[in-house]
């Protein structure tokens, strides 16, 4: 018999008092906490501990930014910047940087794609930062162990697709393959079956994408053709997560720009470009939706200094948003490439 039913979690307390207890630690307690004993552990890990923290308001939202690392002092810079993943808090405006990833200890492998479901920090594909070769790998970042697992890896190596985690799950379509032929496939990664699953092609191929969800809708953003390189269509389309049906949305994307990590979305659910929404943040803009604000990072034109800001997102209006700039430590104020909003 196991000895765990005969445990309470917290001595003297009923069960759902000390449920509340454990409720209440803040996520970097969590390591810690896991080692008391080994019901903690199970109930820590457990989808359903995440999920009851959500529900009753104790989860916590940060920023995941895939940003260059400062170059050594010492040097001058050589070849490509280095990227590392920074976590930043919009309320305590504190910053931190995640370990790297053990099989590429010198920095993410290039154009990775980030995204986050259940509390969990999910990166795939890129190019090896040292060959940079396609590559087909999948790590899983989680918060509580801190630690990264390699997961099986994409059923085929592809380059600036479009990519939305939600439920446990991470869709993915579009982009290109290693001989940069644009591609209209998908799939989707089961994270806790660690399994891959073919979807239905889209309508069209779709080369540097940005991917969304919006609702029960995963929308692959603009992105173009293999003969039609560099012009973005004004289009989109959505996987229905619950029919697994493609539906096309014309003029769904207002911008020539090209959409990667600068999709917003509006409080009526239009699509916004945060590179359009401010002078400040023309180049090279990227938004992370937290919630109650959004962080928008960029530069006013090519080789200036990357701008970083935040958007009251109460009365959210897309390009009409005020930017308020924030103050940021040096060795975190490097190139945002892309982010996301991890709900801890």
């Amino acid at each position: 018999m196991n000895q765990d039913e005969f445990t309470e979690l917290l001595p003297g307390l009923p069960e759902e008092i000390a449920l509340e207890c454990l409720t209440r630690l803040h996520y970097s307690t969590h390591k810690v906490a896991s080692k008391v004993c080994r019901k903690w552990f199970r109930l820590l890990q457990s989808k359903s501990f995440y999920y009851h923290r959500k529900k009753t308001g104790y989860t916590h939202k940060a920023a995941c930014l895939v940003q260059a690392l400062p170059a050594p002092t010492d040097s001058k810079p050589v070849g490509q910047p280095r990227y590392a993943i920074s976590v930043f808090d919009s309320v305590t405006r504190i910053w931190d940087r995640i370990d790297p990833i053990p099989k590429y200890p010198d920095g993410l492998p290039m154009f990775c794609q980030i995204g986050t479901t259940e509390g969990k920090l999910i990166v795939m594909g890129g190019w090896n930062p040292t060959t940079w070769d396609p590559i087909k790998d999948v790590f899983v970042y989680d918060f509580m162990t801190r630690a990264w697992t390699q997961c099986k890896d994409m059923p085929e190596a592809r380059s600036f697709f479009a990519m939305g985690p939600t439920g446990g799950r991470v869709y993915i379509a579009g982009g290109h393959d290693e001989c940069k032929n644009a591609l209209s496939s998908a799939w989707v990664f089961d994270i806790g079956l660690n399994e891959w699953t073919e979807l239905p092609r889209m309508s069209e191929e779709r080369d540097e994408c940005e991917g969304v969800i919006i609702g029960s809708s995963f929308w692959v953003v603009s992105g173009y053709d293999t003969e039609s390189q560099g012009r973005f269509k004004s289009s989109a389309e959505l996987y229905e997560l619950s029919t697994g049906e493609w539906t096309r949305v014309d003029n769904a994307w207002g911008s020539s720009q090209c959409p990667r990590a600068c999709v917003g979305v509006g409080q009526n659910g239009n699509l916004t470009c945060w590179a359009e929404s401010d002078p400040n943040v023309k180049v090279g803009a990227c938004g992370v939706d937290l919630g109650d604000r959004t962080l928008v990072t960029g530069s006013a034109y090519q080789g200036a200094p990357h701008g970083f800001f935040l958007v009251e997102n109460n009365n959210k209006q897309g390009q009409n948003s005020k930017l308020t700039k924030i103050d940021v430590p040096d060795v975190f104020s490097g190139f945002v490439q892309s982010g996301c909003c991890v709900e801890i």
